[in-house]
């Protein structure tokens, strides 16, 4: 089956106007996190790209498949993660983009349980809605917050980007996948709204997004443990022809195999700079 018809979460702002906000903390009880906007469900068709994959880069489309085995392979310590799982991130990523400095500032285990409250990093679930990790402002900030000040300042004068690298683990992910919304189907001005988000101590900011019939969506049905995805969640390239982000979420694939295995899955962030 080459496309899926699925339902998508978007993002439907606020009615009275305010700005939009997530606690990024969950509640302890519920698993819930508290915001002032509401989920709208939509019917999209979802194309499967296998053998396709070439057809869609980081500067056209926002995102780009590829091959890519992991020596680490256990991803169930966060310190292992970091000392051996983050190295051979870092220089995959340099050799895909040709970038001259990567960092990696974090990563997320997703295990797929349904029923269960998100109610510590532990328990971190899919997320089922379309939404874009940064907006222009708030990767600005992840530099500063990251990089020593003077670096810093020195890099986000140059180009640089914000890259997720997704792979699936443990098994391929049939269970609830990974769809991503080309971006020359996305209307900048007009699809995407700041949303703050609540941390204890600051503020950060992700873009949420409005249906629009004319988005194009697209996955790669049942990947495997050797295959990945590099989403691109902020550029500040100045080439109107360079695609900036992609908008993406995760979805039930209605053609999945039922009985399939629970979606398992990592993802780290990186801060990508270029001379």
């Amino acid at each position: 089956m080459s496309t899926v018809s699925a339902e998508l979460v978007y993002f439907a702002p606020p009615s009275d106007g305010s700005r939009p906000f997530t606690s990024i903390n969950p509640d302890s009880t519920t698993g819930q996190r508290a915001r002032n906007w509401e989920p709208e469900v939509h019917i999209v068709k979802i194309e499967n790209v296998r053998g396709k994959e070439s057809d869609y880069t980081l500067d056209t489309a926002g995102f780009q498949y590829a091959t890519k085995p992991s020596k680490h392979s256990s991803f169930n310590n966060d310190d292992e993660i970091r000392g051996e799982y983050y190295p051979e991130s870092i220089e995959f990523l340099k050799d895909v983009t040709g970038a001259s400095k990567v960092v990696l500032f974090d990563h997320t285990v997703r295990r797929h349980r349904p029923g269960d409250a998100e109610t510590d990093e532990s328990k971190r679930q899919p997320v089922n809605q379309v939404h874009v990790d940064q907006t222009p402002e708030s990767a600005t900030a992840r530099v500063h917050r990251h990089l020593p000040a003077g670096e810093a300042e020195k890099l986000v004068k140059k180009r640089f980007q914000i890259i997720n690298l997704w792979r699936p683990i443990s098994h391929p992910a049939i269970d609830h996948p990974l769809a991503m919304c080309d971006y020359r189907s996305v209307d900048v001005k007009k699809d995407l709204v700041p949303v703050t988000l609540v941390y204890p101590d600051r503020e950060g900011e992700t873009f949420g997004v409005k249906f629009n019939p004319t988005h194009r969506w697209k996955y790669e049905r049942g990947m495997k443990l050797d295959e990945v995805v590099l989403i691109k969640c902020y550029d500040s390239a100045k080439d109107d022809n360079i695609a900036k982000f992609t908008p993406h979420t995760g979805f039930k694939d209605p053609s999945a195999t039922q009985g399939a295995p629970l979606r398992e899955s990592i993802e780290v962030r990186a801060l990508v700079f270029y001379e």
